[in-house]
């Protein structure tokens, strides 16, 4: 993460009063409504003349590399049809779009079987239809650092995948429905037809034609996919969206379906805290602890590793067991606390690397940590994590890690390139936006050593705000591709906003960087368009396989070169052009395997 603003200047600024963890997670905030009414549109859009929109209800197919604004009459050609392709085991997406001059009631969206002209099946059960919800977003403008809300551009953008099962539309507004296919693995390769009902109280009802062309290669299970998703878990937002005890029964299973379509996105690592907030309180909820410190009358410590244990294993046992990046040994205000037994208090210190109480405190930790990653039988896959910390304190962190504690990982995000000075690393994330070595990250590749590149509020493009462009989340995969990357960092998947269901935007990032799912397990366009990228990343590894193995060197230069052409990190004129004709040769390509 970055940020211009020190956060203490943030939370005077704001009225706020600083809380420890425990205060926060004790505050038992109410928990957020489970229906809401989205925020008023603050744009002019919402004069825009609608005279030329007929009675009664309106539909069409439109793309899905476009958000449509709510209150703007859609001006495009109506298509009755779309047809959509892809590998067994594959999840699609297309999207309709819906406008009204009136009221209308009670809207159902309804997807049926698909059948191919053999009379092979794929049940209705594997497609769904979830009304897009608008939320409150801003603008990049410089990126980081703290915003007023009244200093920047303000428009409602569709986002969010709601799971109603029916909705009401205002008059003179436009609702996105996204449509999801997600194809069985034991599917027929073939042409599959079916339709689209949309009905509603009081209109006569529409179809709307959905073909699908499925083609005869099977993608990998989520967990076998090679790339390297990390998207940074917070369940402290959880607990306080949901109102609920933090590390309760409860919250753990609140947490289930907000974790689950992590890891059915191919998530590989699992976020865990070593003690205090390791950001210092960037986010809306502070990062609960997950390890619990204490000193001994003796002089001794006890570390109580309960909180951390369940947490891995709950994650674990959702599928998301490559790694464990714990952070953080530089504590972004370099504190940590413990509760001294013998004053009776909880007592706050600050450790800066390098210096002997640094030593003197983490000493043990990290002895008495590898021990107990061990025996849980953790230790290979743990990674001391750091961000974006200064090249001292990082030779400071790295000269005890190797002293105390060598047996355990290292990881971090840099922008620095640190990479350079640590050569064999585990695992590291390069910024978007930084100059890197690609024979370096080759070579690492080949050494078996992780590394990807991570976007965050200073990075215009490609990114994953509320009004970014749809498809900059599918370019993010075959940026890795074309960079040589093993994948990409996010550092927010879920910290939410104080009310993320109507409003993305937060007091100190461009709107949307705090997370890219919704409380109750809701998906979001980014995320459907993210795991879209990172399915084409894994059908472009097995296609560029099978084609050396047939030793195709024109089909090879072809591929290659649609690739490099997403090797830009910088908007350029037609990229989203040549990305869907990228995708387009992927499918052609893996046609004639």
């Amino acid at each position: 993460m970055k940020i211009n603003t020190p956060k203490w200047v943030v939370l005077l600024s704001l009225g706020l009063t600083f809380l420890t963890v425990e205060e926060a997670s004790a505050q038992g905030k109410a928990a957020l409504s489970e229906t809401f009414v989205e925020l008023a549109d603050p744009t002019a859009d919402v004069n825009a003349d609608w005279s030329k929109v007929g009675p009664g209800l309106h539909s069409s197919f439109v793309t899905i590399d476009k958000r449509f604004a709510k209150s703007l009459a859609p001006e495009i050609a109506k298509q009755n049809r779309v047809k959509i392709e892809g590998w067994k085991g594959e999840k699609l997406s297309a999207q309709i779009l819906l406008w009204t001059n009136a009221d209308i009631a009670d809207v159902h969206v309804d997807v049926s079987d698909l059948v191919s002209k053999n009379k092979a099946v794929i049940s209705k059960a594997a497609s769904d239809a979830r009304f897009v919800r608008y939320v409150m977003t801003d603008e990049f403008a410089g990126g980081c650092g703290y915003r007023k809300p009244e200093d920047f551009a303000s428009s409602l953008a569709p986002d969010m995948l709601d799971n109603l099962k029916s909705f009401d539309i205002q008059k003179k507004t436009a609702r996105p429905v996204w449509i999801s296919v997600k194809i069985p693995e034991n599917a027929q390769a073939g042409l599959y037809q079916g339709i689209v009902t949309i009905s509603a109280k009081g209109q006569p009802s529409q179809k709307l034609a959905l073909e699908l062309d499925v083609i005869n290669q099977t993608l990998p299970k989520a967990t076998e996919w090679s790339y390297h998703l990390d998207q940074w878990q917070h369940p402290s937002a959880v607990a306080r969206v949901e109102g609920l005890e933090m590390w309760s029964d409860a919250h753990f299973e609140a947490m289930k379906p907000v974790m689950q379509m992590l890891a059915d996105a191919g998530q590989k690592v699992i976020t865990t805290t070593l003690n205090k907030d390791p950001w210092n309180v960037q986010t809306y909820d502070p990062y609960a602890d997950m390890i619990t410190w204490t000193k001994n009358n003796d002089g001794t410590w006890t570390y109580d590793y309960a909180v951390f244990d369940r947490w891995v294993q709950f994650m674990m046992d959702l599928g998301v067991d490559d790694m464990i990046n714990c952070y953080s040994i530089i504590p972004w205000n370099n504190e940590i606390h413990y509760q001294d037994t013998a004053k009776g208090e909880l007592v706050n210190v600050v450790t800066k690397p390098g210096t002997a109480i640094f030593e003197e405190l983490w000493t043990p930790f990290l002895k008495d940590f590898v021990k107990h990653l061990d025996a849980k039988g953790w230790l290979k896959k743990t990674n001391i994590a750091m961000d974006e910390r200064e090249r001292e304190q990082m030779d400071a962190a790295f000269a005890l890690l190797e002293k105390v504690a060598p047996e355990i990982g290292i990881s971090y995000a840099d922008n620095q390139k640190t990479y350079q000075r640590f050569p064999n690393s585990e695992d590291i994330s390069i910024s978007v936006g930084h100059p890197f070595s690609k024979a370096d990250i080759m070579d690492r590749h080949k050494r078996g050593l992780n590394s990807t590149f991570y976007i965050c509020c200073s990075d215009g493009f490609p990114n994953q705000f509320t009004f970014s462009e749809p498809a900059e989340s599918t370019y993010l995969g075959w940026y890795a591709l074309a960079t040589g990357f093993d994948g990409m960092l996010r550092w927010a998947y879920n910290s939410w906003v104080e009310n993320p269901l109507t409003d993305s935007r937060f007091r100190t990032w461009p709107a949307g960087d705090t997370y890219i799912v919704y409380p109750k397990g809701r998906s979001s366009i980014r995320y459907e368009r993210m795991l879209e990228g990172i399915q084409d990343y894994e059908k472009a590894r097995i296609v560029m396989e099978a084609l050396k193995a047939k030793n195709d060197q024109k089909s090879i230069d072809s591929f290659q070169t649609a690739i490099n052409k997403m090797e830009a990190n910088q908007r350029f004129d037609g990229w989203n052009e040549e990305l869907n004709n990228a995708k387009t040769l992927l499918n052609e390509l893996s046609r004639s395997l």
